[in-house]
C-alpha cells in the first residue's frame, strides 16, 4: 500500500499551503485517478509521493515504511513533458539503462523500435520519447507508478496504445498506479476508482 497521510506543503515559508491535510492511498494493482483543475496541487502531491519533495508535515509510506532515502525508489513518476525528463546528451539506450532491469518485453509492449535506441531525444517525437520514459519507470522493483498528465500532448492513437499497455502491465504485475488528468473521460476508461483533489483537502480521499 502506498499511503500519504495528512500532507501539508507550501513552497515558501509563511506562504499559504498548496496542500492542506491531504490523505490518500493506493493498493497493489489499483488504478486511482486524481482529478482537479490546474493550480490545486496535483503535481506537487505526486512529487511528494515519489520522493522528489518533502512535505512540511505528514508522511508518505510504502507498506508501512518511509520511502527509501537511497537506492531505487519503488514509486516511479512519469511526467507530462518527456523532453524535460531525459538528458538530451544521452542516447535513448542509455536513458533506458537508467531504469531497473528494463527488458525487451516492455520495449515491445510500448512499441519501442530497436533503431530508436541509438538516437538522441531531440530526434524522436513526443510520443516516441514518452514511451521510453514509461519503460524506464517500469523497472523490476517498481511497485507504484505515477502518471502525471502523461498523454496530454500525444495524438489519440498513441494515447490509446500507451494506456492499454499500462492497464495490462500494471494488472499483470500488480503495480498500483496514480493517474493525474483533467479528463474525466480518460479516468473513467483507465481507473478502478477516482478522487477529486479540489475542495476536499483536509479530508481522506
Amino acid at each position: 500500500m502506498l499511503e500519504a497521510e495528512n500532507i501539508f506543503f507550501s513552497y515558501q515559508k509563511g506562504a499559504p499551503p498548496v496542500l492542506k491535510g491531504v490523505s490518500l492511498s493506493v493498493g497493489p494493482g489499483e488504478r486511482v485517478g486524481v482529478l482537479a483543475p490546474s493550480g490545486y496541487g496535483k503535481t506537487t502531491l505526486m512529487k511528494i509521493l515519489a520522493g522528489y519533495l518533502q512535505p512540511d508535515a505528514g508522511q508518505v509510506r510504502v507498506d508501512g515504511k518511509p520511502l527509501p532515502a537511497k537506492g531505487y525508489c519503488p514509486v516511479q513518476m512519469v511526467w507530462q513533458h518527456p523532453e524535460r525528463a531525459v538528458n538530451p546528451r544521452l542516447t535513448l539506450r542509455k536513458t533506458l539503462a537508467e531504469g531497473d532491469g528494463i527488458d525487451r518485453r516492455l520495449e515491445e509492449g510500448l512499441g519501442i523500435e530497436e533503431d530508436w535506441k541509438g538516437r538522441f531525444p531531440q530526434e524522436l517525437s513526443g510520443g516516441e520519447l514518452q514511451r521510453f520514459c514509461i519503460a524506464r519507470a517500469l523497472g523490476e522493483r517498481t511497485r507504484y507508478l505515477i502518471a502525471d498528465e502523461i498523454s496530454t500532448m500525444l495524438d489519440l492513437i498513441t494515447q490509446g496504445q500507451i494506456w492499454n499497455f499500462l492497464i495490462e502491465e500494471t494488472a499483470r504485475r500488480q503495480i498500483g498506479m496514480l493517474v493525474v488528468s483533467h479528463s474525466r473521460e480518460l479516468l473513467d476508461y483507465v481507473c478502478t476508482r477516482q478522487v477529486e483533489l479540489s475542495g476536499i483537502q483536509g479530508t481522506e480521499l
